[in-house]
Formats: structure tokens, C-alpha cells, sequence
């Protein structure tokens, strides 16, 4: 059978490609940047032979015309390389992507599949930092977090715990890393696509729904309004999540609706969905590398691992 042998959880922000100087103190991104180092080196001597990536979008690659709660990419995948990050193919591990597809579905998930996937910074940002020479085969997972009506944290968590079982009962004998990109807490200023009111909010929904062949065009004004947008970082939720990663102690937090992360965390809080699956995923212990709340990236920024109970690593 194949293992999952370690997992990292990291937040991520194009802003730390695009506005490093911007910070008032550079000593809270280094200290950030120090954190994904470190959970760089752990995970290469882990020496994974693949990894299951899981992410959320930002409008890039899926848009309102379509919305999957779960996504899988089983074939090609390239990303979109905004601000910075990668930009074309990345490597795909299909047969294990398969695997994890197939093996949700008989499992009672509805599952989207794609074999041409296109991702933004929710899946390369943490290559990026985590994987730099892109030369680990990946499987992609995209989860909804940003378009209502969400998949609720329970049922991301269940996830979590069916993909680790798939990959137990494989019949191969992978080393495989889990990696969750996204969070903490922070807000974006974007609409619900159906309460739009300002010029900027139905702009936004317009960039949601059209870009799908055309999501460049929408980028300059849609980074200055994010560009412009108040930070609301909750660092007692970051703090209180990153403690629950630790001692597993999830029930209350799954209980938790979207509305009410949304009050707590912010709308871009809601990726915590994606640290949840890989929590679940690996089964194991949550260790704090590093935790930022870093005004001008309107973010609060964190990067753990996760050690399976019983594994060296």
C-alpha cells in the first residue's frame, strides 16, 4: 500500500511575489518566508514520490459559469502564472489521480474531474515555495471556497479521511505528501455574486463569470481593488486554529457554518477548508513553523506540518 508520510499546510498571497518591500516591518515576512523554507527541507526528506495538492481558485480557472464543489485534475495541468508564480505544465501523477477520483466516487463523493486543469496561485503558489524545482508528480484538488453555496467543513474533513483511505488500499507503494494551500484568515473585497451593488462589485462578478477565455484582461482592476481593500485578520481564529491542527480537536470547529467562518475569518478564511482535508488526509500531528499576521498582504500567514501518528517522516 502506498503511505502518507507527511503534510504542510502554508497560507498564500501573489502579494509576497508582487509587494515584499511594500511591508512596513520586513521582519514578519522574513520570519513567514523562514517558516515555508523550513517546511521545504522537511519535505523533501521526506522524499514523497508524489504529492496530493489541494487548493482553492480565485477566479482564474473556474468561473460562475461552473463551480464544483471538488475538483480532481487527472490529465494535463498548467498554471496560469499570475504575479510571479509558475506559469505552464506542471507534472501530474494520473495513475494516482485516477486512483483518488475513482475511489472518491465509489465512496458516495460527487467528484468533477478534469483533464486539462488550469490553476492559479490557490495550487502554485505553494509549489512555488514548497516544491521549487516543480519536480514532484502532483495530484491537484480544487475545493470551492469562494462561491456560495460551499461544501461545509465536515464534509471536507470526510474527504480528508476518504482520500487517505484510497491511498492506503492502492496497491502501491507510493510515499505521498499532502499539501494545503491557502488561509488563514483574511478578507477579500468580493461580492456575493448575487447581492452585487458598487461599479467594483459588478465589475468583479462580470470578471467571475466572463473570464473564462479571457481572465487577463479583468487583472490589472481586479488586483488594485484588492490592492485597495482594508486588512481584517482575526489572529485569536488563526491562533485557535492552528492550536486545533495540533491537538486535533476538530468537533467544533466542523460544527462551524459557512456564515458563521465567514464572521470569524473573513471570506478568504473560508480556505481553511483546504488545511481540513489535508489534516484529515494525513491523520496525524499539526506542528506551527511560523504565523504572521502581515498587514499589507491582508493575511494572516501561517505554514505547519502534519506528521502521520507513528511516521518518522
Amino acid at each position: 500500500m502506498s503511505t502518507v508520510v507527511i503534510g504542510v499546510g502554508a497560507s498564500h498571497s501573489t502579494l509576497m511575489n508582487t509587494h515584499w518591500d511594500d511591508a512596513q516591518d520586513t521582519s514578519g515576512p522574513e520570519r513567514f518566508k523562514a517558516g515555508l523554507d523550513s517546511a521545504r527541507d522537511i519535505l523533501k526528506e521526506a522524499q514523497p514520490d508524489a504529492a496530493v495538492v489541494v487548493g482553492a481558485n480565485h477566479f482564474r480557472g473556474f468561473f460562475l459559469d461552473l463551480m464544483p464543489a471538488f475538483t480532481v485534475g487527472v490529465g494535463e495541468c498548467s498554471g496560469l502564472g499570475e504575479s510571479g508564480t509558475p506559469k505552464g505544465p506542471l507534472p501530474v501523477d494520473t495513475g494516482l489521480a485516477r486512483n483518488i477520483a475513482w475511489g472518491l466516487s465509489e465512496r458516495d463523493f460527487d467528484i468533477a474531474i478534469s483533464l486539462r486543469l488550469e490553476v492559479d496561485h490557490g495550487i502554485t503558489h505553494s509549489l512555488q515555495y514548497l516544491v521549487p524545482e516543480l519536480d514532484v508528480p502532483i495530484v491537484p484538488i480544487v475545493i470551492n471556497a469562494f462561491t456560495p453555496p460551499l461544501p461545509s467543513l465536515r464534509r471536507c474533513f470526510a474527504l480528508g479521511e476518504a482520500i487517505r483511505d484510497i491511498v492506503q488500499s492502492d496497491g502501491d507503494d507510493k510515499r505521498i505528501a499532502v499539501i494545503a494551500s491557502g488561509g488563514l484568515s483574511h478578507h477579500l473585497p468580493w461580492p456575493k455574486w448575487f447581492a452585487a451593488m458598487t461599479d467594483d462589485e459588478q465589475f468583479l462578478v462580470e470578471a467571475f463569470l466572463e473570464g473564462r477565455h479571457a481572465w487577463e484582461q479583468y487583472e490589472d482592476r481586479r488586483r488594485s481593488i484588492v490592492r485597495s481593500a482594508e486588512s481584517q485578520i482575526n489572529e485569536e481564529f488563526d491562533e485557535e486554529f492552528l492550536r486545533i491542527l495540533a491537538d486535533r480537536d476538530w468537533d467544533d470547529l466542523l460544527s462551524r457554518s459557512t456564515e458563521e467562518i465567514e464572521q470569524l475569518a473573513g471570506n478568504g478564511g473560508q480556505e481553511i477548508r483546504n488545511w481540513v482535508v489535508a489534516a484529515a488526509a494525513v491523520d496525524g500531528k499539526g506542528e506551527k513553523l511560523a504565523y504572521e499576521p502581515i498587514e499589507n498582504w491582508i493575511t494572516g500567514m501561517a505554514v505547519a506540518t502534519l506528521v502521520p501518528d507513528g511516521h518518522p517522516g
